[in-house]
């Protein structure tokens, strides 16, 4: 495990200390969380580009390929 430290202010340190949480477990899920939403949110970009990529088809072109395969059995 690698470790990471950051600065809070006084008044929250001593109200942290009132509390009885595991703090480096909290922070550990919540920083999980956020980088799990990032990677989502990144990965749907990254979607949406490709799909603005592809090429246009006419409006219908799903329905009639549905049909299409509806017919051959």
């Amino acid at each position: 495990m690698e470790v990471v430290s950051f600065r809070i202010p006084h008044e929250l340190k001593k109200k942290m200390k009132e509390v009885d949480i595991n703090w480096s477990e909290e922070i550990r899920k919540f920083i999980e969380a956020k980088v799990r939403e990032y990677r989502k949110k990144k990965a749907l970009e990254e979607i949406d580009i490709m799909l603005a990529n592809l090429p246009k088809t006419e409006k219908g072109t799903a329905r009639k390929y549905v049909r299409e395969d509806r017919d051959s059995n």
